[in-house]
């Protein structure tokens, strides 16, 4: 048997996990309970309730599944699509692709909108397609995190409102972030995931349906493909009824119940305003450096940067050296991006002066000796004087 578990201290500055808040690690050693303990029910309820205020909704159909933000996704379309609903996805990443994958297992009729990685779906695409069709559902990426596009929601919302579609958002790299507004926006279903802009570990994924979508559901001709995320059987589990249905991650749900009063502490209006100048003080230092930015010019998160590498640049050495010498963790790029973006969070707990300032030190430090003309003090001076600018 090996030795005791004793792994490095690193600042999580990828696309998640992103670091927990101490808080939440000491929920996480609260004692267990039984998953259908009185005690634990109040719990459920109580998160239950932070989650609509989370979400901005008033969905009584909202709790968190147990699984990662994958599950979220497959939670959401394998309820609300069946075989031979024709459903459109919106595809400019890999997690808009995860979505064609999965309605195609639920043998639903994919309909595909593409844009180039890095660009947003225009809604007159959305608009033109479902004029040719019958969709059931039109799904799309909030934020999408392996390119850095920020997708505006609420046209798309609407247009697909306008053609009796359902409509499915993707907020794992987003919620707790920037704004999220499931009622305002005409949302249907929705998912996320607790390790991002929630500081908490992975393991859980908030999901929220409307109630146009529980009817969709209840309506089905057939059986939800998966038993375990079966929301006919999950939502007793969840509702008054208690009905058994699986034995519940006791300690994610004390994490993520933690997570959900420290942003509630902080409150939107800050926490959104902190990650929108962590993000522009790390642009404007990862500017000086040369770096530009992968996702198109106004449509940016501030959640997660990804940025081009330098020409000349190799992107696994520089990573590792950022992990080894700086326990430092940030993303490569997948798909297009493989060898040619980076990905870095500043999601959360994560999201700090303190985080940003190190890592441009720590960037420059090594672009430098590996011969190129990048400046620390140059990099480090851009991104104090975004700070020094706003607390002026």
């Amino acid at each position: 048997m090996g030795g005791e578990i004793n792994v490095t201290e690193r600042i999580l500055m990828g696309p998640g996990p992103s670091n927990v808040h101490p808080r939440v690690l000491k929920a996480m050693a609260t004692p267990l309970v039984g998953h259908l303990d009185p005690e634990f029910l109040a719990i459920m309820d109580a998160l239950q309730s932070e989650l609509r205020w989370l979400f901005r909704t008033e969905n009584e159909l909202t709790f968190a599944v147990s699984g990662t933000g994958s599950a979220g996704m497959e939670t959401v379309l394998v309820n609300l699509v069946e075989e031979g609903d024709e459903v459109v996805v919106c595809e400019n990443g890999v997690f808009g692709e995860r979505m064609a994958d999965i309605v195609e297992r639920c043998r639903g009729k994919l309909i595909r909108i593409e844009a180039p990685w890095g660009r947003i779906i225009d809604p007159s695409d959305v608009r033109a397609v479902l004029a040719k069709c019958r969709a059931k559902v039109v799904a799309i990426v909030h934020a999408e995190t392996s390119t850095g596009a920020w997708q505006p929601l609420e046209e798309i919302s609407r247009i697909a409102r306008e053609h009796g579609a359902l409509f499915v958002t993707d907020h794992v790299t987003s919620l707790g972030g920037c704004e999220v507004n499931i009622d305002a926006w005409g949302i249907d279903g929705a998912y996320s995931g607790t390790q991002k802009c929630l500081s908490c570990p992975p393991g859980l994924a908030p999901v929220t349906f409307s109630p146009r979508a529980v009817a969709k559901i209840e309506a089905r001709k057939s059986k939800v493909p998966s038993w375990y995320l079966d929301m006919t059987m999950v939502r007793k589990y969840w509702g008054q009824e208690r009905f058994y249905h699986h034995t519940a991650p006791v300690s994610m749900i004390y994490a993520l119940y933690e997570s959900l009063r420290l942003i509630r502490e902080e409150g939107f209006e800050a926490r959104f305003a902190r990650h929108e100048l962590n993000h522009r003080a790390l642009m404007a230092g990862l500017s000086a450096m040369g770096m530009t930015p992968f996702a198109q010019e106004g449509h940016r998160l501030w959640m997660l940067n990804a940025v081009n590498i330098p020409a000349g640049v190799e992107d696994a050495p520089v990573r590792r050296r950022l992990l080894n010498d700086y326990g430092i963790e940030i993303g490569g790029g997948l798909g297009a991006g493989k060898g040619k973006v980076w990905r870095i969070g500043l999601m959360g707990h994560s999201s700090a002066r303190r985080n940003v300032l190190l890592l441009l030190a720590a960037l420059a430090d090594i672009l430098s000796s590996a011969g190129l003309p990048f400046s620390a003090g140059e990099a480090v001076a851009k991104a104090a004087g975004i700070y020094a600018g706003a607390s002026g």
